[in-house]
């Protein structure tokens, strides 16, 4: 058997979806990431972005990494555990403890390694980890990159998951792990059902925030906050590349618990540390987002006025509050395609989501809104929406 085989099958594949026009990846940008971008050579309206707060096009967030980078240089050249931590990565550590109101903060070069790093570190040969079925695919790795056993109770069913910790022996650990908001359906997880049967088992509760931080809570805080519940989440992981405009991710939780992962992490200690100017773009879209809560609001404002828009003219969307993640189902691959195709010829970027990341039949849109999206922007991205679905017949 030929080990290339399937690359060669996988390319006839590809090449017959480009050659139909259907091909929905890698389009370019040749604009900075914002509510309006330059793709393909189409002026777009952006609602495929996780540009939560509007923030990379921010000045003051801009002019940070320009002003790190003339200082530090392009990169570290090294992990962080040798010579690779400067002052700056230190100073967003505290700073991001001190605003989720957790002990200590370790941060990692992107947010997938973040969760590889946290769950293999923490969960070891003789722990359980039990995990939502549909957590985002970097908890899965990092499931398979520990030596824990994973269990999977099915997608927010807590009837499920307390009969997943019932089969676990007393003498494991136990580490329950959940997206705080699922990242393709928008839905925020059952987390004071969570919480109270950790408990009631003696089981850790890590939330995956990448899609809370910034979006969920009074400050924006996440889904803890959201749920008057930030004492009780042992572990928080997040990103820096969706609210904080920036590129890398973090764990929050108590001192000890850092200190360990830092030592015995081996995605952590052997990989170089994040650059200086996403360091310091991290810490103003930081800034901005304590000394401005009120983009948060904003977030939740433009994401209803959009719900509520697309209710108004018959599309069918899951009925979710608070997240700025709204699905249009579409039921079929080859609809989200051309669905993608017809709105990116009208304006309007959205993103298709297609087996194996949804079930046979449940292939969706995944729209996604920013903090500052204009009204405007909004009539003109429903107007396209619902012209498309007419077209392909989608009801």
């Amino acid at each position: 058997m030929d080990l290339f085989k399937k690359c060669k099958q996988y390319s006839e594949w590809l090449n017959g979806m480009k050659e139909s026009g259907l091909y929905p990846y890698f389009h370019e940008l040749t604009t900075g990431q914002d509510t309006q971008v330059v793709m393909s050579g189409h002026d777009t309206i952006m609602i495929g972005s996780n540009n939560y707060l509007g923030l990379t096009s921010h000045p003051e967030v801009i002019k940070a990494g320009v002003e790190a980078l003339e200082k530090y240089g392009s990169g570290c050249s090294g992990s962080r555990f040798l010579n690779g931590t400067l002052d700056i990565h230190v100073k967003l550590e505290e700073e991001l403890a001190e605003f989720l109101h957790k002990e200590a903060v370790v941060t990692f070069s992107t947010g997938f390694q973040s969760n590889l790093g946290i769950i293999s570190a923490v969960a070891g040969r003789n722990d359980y980890i039990i995990c939502d079925k549909e957590n985002h695919a970097s908890i899965y790795d990092g499931c398979r990159l520990s030596y824990a056993k994973m269990l999977r109770y099915n997608h927010s069913d807590m009837e499920d998951l307390e009969r997943q910790l019932k089969t676990v022996p007393d003498t494991a650990g136990i580490l329950i792990v959940t997206d705080g908001v699922f990242s393709m359906s928008g839905e925020i997880c059952k987390l004071p059902e969570i919480v109270k049967l950790a408990k009631k088992y003696g089981a850790k509760v890590m939330v995956d925030d990448a899609h809370g931080l910034g979006v969920l809570g009074k400050h924006g805080r996440g889904t803890a906050e959201h749920f008057g519940l930030e004492d009780e989440v042992d572990i928080y992981m997040g990103t820096f590349s969706k609210s904080l405009a920036s590129l890398g991710g973090y764990m929050a939780a108590k001192k000890e618990v850092v200190d360990y992962v830092r030592h015995n992490s081996r995605p952590f200690i052997f990989s170089a540390s994040i650059t200086p100017a996403s360091v310091a773009c991290a810490r103003k879209a930081l800034e901005i987002l304590k000394n401005e809560p009120q983009r948060v609001q904003a977030l939740r404002d433009i994401s209803d006025y959009m719900r509520a828009g697309l209710k108004a003219k018959g599309v069918k969307i899951i009925e979710i509050d608070s997240t700025p993640i709204i699905p249009i189902y579409t039921y079929d691959d080859e609809k989200s395609f051309k669905a993608c195709k017809l709105l990116l010829e009208r304006g309007v970027y959205v993103n298709p989501v297609v087996t194996p990341a949804t079930p046979p039949g449940q292939s969706l849109l995944r729209t996604s809104y920013t903090a500052t999206h204009t009204k405007e922007q909004m009539d003109k991205a429903i107007d396209a929406i619902v012209e498309v679905l007419n077209i392909l017949g989608i009801k």
